[in-house]
């Protein structure tokens, strides 16, 4: 544990397992705050759209959660999430197909925009009835509201975020106001700002934190083709506990309090360190190696943990072991073009393009 950045920081396992799971201690109420704050010009720009994130799914403390969460819960529950798994096999057949045949070609292709993200925005569409159109529209909005709130953009690019967020989190409203489901049942009991708020964390999130941990994941694969020799399964396990789709998590100490005996005063900003906490000594035989399969390789915090532990997980765990599954043989085939880049953000990986190629054989003997 240590101070930095005007927060305190958590890096071990145990500490931030306590942290996460006392929800009395240790409000989630900033975890969609601003990590940049938003000058008043840049919130004009998102309140012409009626623009507004209330206390409903991974900022909720206050006694709406428990129903909010119930609601999704049922979307998420593990026989339908189960139940999409022909169907996702087969979307990411085609798209694994689509990609060889370029890569046969002699093309080089962009992994990232090809299967990552692609497959989990498909899968959260259907689980939650929407039609978000196209993929590029999404992805754009969603990585310019993770820029806005988790990155730290200066004013002239808070301002251009917020005419790309601002307009599709109106598109959100018009998607509750006439949803099915889990949104209009969140909707009827805790009316549309509340559903709105909620379809955007979960289409922000829900669908970006998979496609970048697979981007990473499939960048490491192709760079070690020997995980490709383990189960599924087990390969996204260790990734999960290796690159966990986030990176850090906020709490707020509610009360003046101790972290592990270092003093936390009331209002302090707790910063849950969950890639560390992943790999920190005790957790996994070889803590700081990938081996899939060995002991302790479930024991991370890559979803959290308590009350708010993502819905998506089981979701999230299916998809990535369709995708490695499905990718494996062409993996083996594959070499790195362009290793993706990420942006600087406090709690998402934020991956640019992973761009691969087919690994030129050989010449034989002329």
């Amino acid at each position: 544990m240590f101070r930095g950045d005007g927060q305190v920081v958590v890096a071990s396992h145990r500490l931030a397992k306590e942290v996460l799971l006392d929800g009395r201690r240790f409000s989630p109420a900033n975890a969609l705050d601003a990590v940049t704050p938003l000058p008043a010009a840049v919130l004009r720009e998102l309140t012409r759209h009626r623009f507004r994130l209330p206390a409903t799914l991974a900022n909720n403390d206050t006694g709406t959660h428990e129903s909010i969460r119930a609601a999704f819960a049922e979307a998420f529950a593990p026989p339908r999430v189960e139940a999409l798994r022909p169907w996702l096999t087969g979307l990411t057949r085609r798209a694994v197909l689509g990609v060889a045949g370029r890569l046969r070609a002699g093309g080089a292709v962009d992994l990232d925009g090809a299967v990552s993200s692609e497959v989990p925005l498909a899968a959260l569409a259907r689980l939650l009835g929407l039609d978000p159109g196209a993929t590029a529209e999404v992805k754009r909005f969603s990585r310019a509201a993770l820029e806005l709130f988790w990155g730290r953009p200066d004013l002239d690019r808070q301002l251009e975020l917020a005419r790309i967020v601002g307009p599709y989190h109106a598109v959100l409203r018009s998607w509750a106001a006439s949803s099915t489901g889990a949104t209009r049942r969140v909707l009827n009991e805790h009316g549309e700002d509340a559903a709105t708020a909620a379809l955007f964390f979960l289409l922000v999130a829900g669908q970006e934190t998979t496609s970048q941990f697979l981007t990473l994941l499939l960048h490491r694969l192709i760079e070690q083709p020997g995980l490709l020799d383990f189960p599924a399964a087990a390969v996204v396990e260790e990734g999960l506990r290796l690159l966990p789709p986030l990176v850090s998590w906020r709490r707020v100490a509610a009360d003046d309090t101790d972290i592990g005996g270092l003093p936390v005063s009331g209002g302090e900003s707790v910063l849950v360190w969950l890639a560390a906490a992943g790999a920190d000594e005790g957790v996994a035989e070889c803590p700081h190696r990938m081996v899939p399969g060995q002991r302790g390789s479930r024991r991370h915090l890559a979803f959290g943990a308590g009350a708010h532990r993502c819905l998506g997980s089981q979701l999230s765990r299916m998809e990535a072991e369709v995708v490695v599954s499905e990718l494996a043989p062409l993996l083996r085939r594959c070499v790195v073009v362009s290793p993706p880049v990420s942006d600087e953000n406090l709690s998402f990986r934020m991956p640019g393009p992973l761009v691969v190629a087919m690994r030129r054989r050989p010449c034989g003997p002329s």
